[in-house]
């Protein structure tokens, strides 16, 4: 950016905090829990390696995040929502009713989403059938729609441990449920006949595949993935939903189950063979940019190659680097705000 539009973009962010004498001179930083440990890598190694104060990174959950992004402009708002789904024409038209009008969407790699149980237990190879025919509320049986009666994974399944099913899930303010609920129980629901079952007794979109039932077997965590480790930990024949990064650090409680044949990790989420993987993302106020200290060098530090890259700490939790790692560089050097949701 050359030095007069620098000073134009400075100007207009600057009107916004009309009246603040001093902004704040520490990055705010709220949202994904997913995201949150890669976010605190950074904010660490951005504090250590800059002049800049460490930024302060909090979590809550995507959903909350982009909320609390959208609550408006100025030093009492939050720079950056961490994001492990994509951000909601919704989210948008509330910040842009409180003034937010411009918001950069950074993608800094891809995750995948894995099911995992205590180490000692039994091990398990599922479809997404197999998790939608355990937990939705209503389940096709003889060419209709019935109650779920199923209590073990063995009735969903007879290749399956007949164990009771205890299933902990992301709650559904977290970013993780949103992917869990299009990749998984609506895969599934289309694999066992029942999403066209819905829309033939008049639910047009299907909304049923994503209705569980409330009789125990799935148990929603609002907590982050450490509350459902524990939970694990209490409940041995319980399987959990963690992010790969999550898993990948605690294999010496868990293990991984296969989904739809494919074993997770960084190669089969990398290449699109492992079927339940999704895109990461950070979104930033650009009324900030110029007025918060440090927050542009922040994200251009979080997707530099030496960070975001193959080689760099990120990969080595976990988070499987973008192939278009170059063109998020372009975009964050140059301010580029989202456009229209697709």
């Amino acid at each position: 950016m050359n030095a007069l539009k620098f000073a134009a973009a400075a100007l207009v962010a600057s009107t916004a905090f009309a009246g603040t004498a001093i902004a704040r001179d520490q990055i705010q930083i709220a949202g994904s829990s997913t995201v949150l440990p890669y976010a605190s890598i950074v904010a660490e190694a951005f504090g250590e390696n800059t002049s800049f104060p460490t930024p302060v990174v909090e979590s809550g959950g995507s959903g909350a995040g982009r909320k609390k992004l959208c609550e408006g402009v100025g030093e009492n708002t939050i720079d950056i929502a961490n994001s492990s789904s994509r951000i909601k024409q919704s989210d948008i038209d509330l910040c842009a009713s409180n003034g937010v009008a411009e918001i950069q969407e950074i993608r800094i790699g891809y995750d995948g989403i894995v099911f995992a149980s205590d180490i000692n237990g039994e091990s398990f190879a599922f479809s997404p059938a197999d998790w939608y025919n355990a937990l939705a509320a209503k389940v096709m049986k003889d060419g209709a729609l019935v109650d779920n009666t199923a209590k073990t994974w063995a009735d969903v399944n007879p290749d399956l441990p007949a164990q009771d099913i205890l299933a902990f899930i992301p709650g559904t303010k977290h970013g993780t449920r949103e992917v869990f609920d299009v990749k998984v129980l609506e895969a599934g629901c289309e694999e066992t006949g029942a999403e066209a079952a819905f829309k033939a007794a008049g639910d047009e979109k299907a909304k049923g595949c994503t209705v569980l039932r409330t009789d125990g077997g799935s148990v929603d965590i609002d907590g982050d993935y450490t509350e459902t480790l524990s939970r694990i930990d209490a409940n041995k024949n319980a399987i959990g939903v963690f992010g790969l990064s999550f898993y990948e650090n605690n294999t010496d409680k868990l293990q991984v189950a296969t989904m739809s044949g494919v074993n997770p990790s960084t190669e089969t989420i990398a290449s699109g063979e492992y079927p339940v993987s999704r895109p990461l993302y950070f979104y930033v106020k650009n009324a900030h940019l110029g007025v918060i200290p440090g927050l542009q060098e922040y994200i251009e530090f979080f997707v530099s190659d030496e960070i975001a890259g193959p080689d760099g700490p990120l990969a080595a939790y976990g988070l499987v680097s973008d192939p278009d790692l170059a063109k998020t560089q372009e975009m964050v050097a140059n301010r580029t705000p989202m456009g229209p949701m697709n």
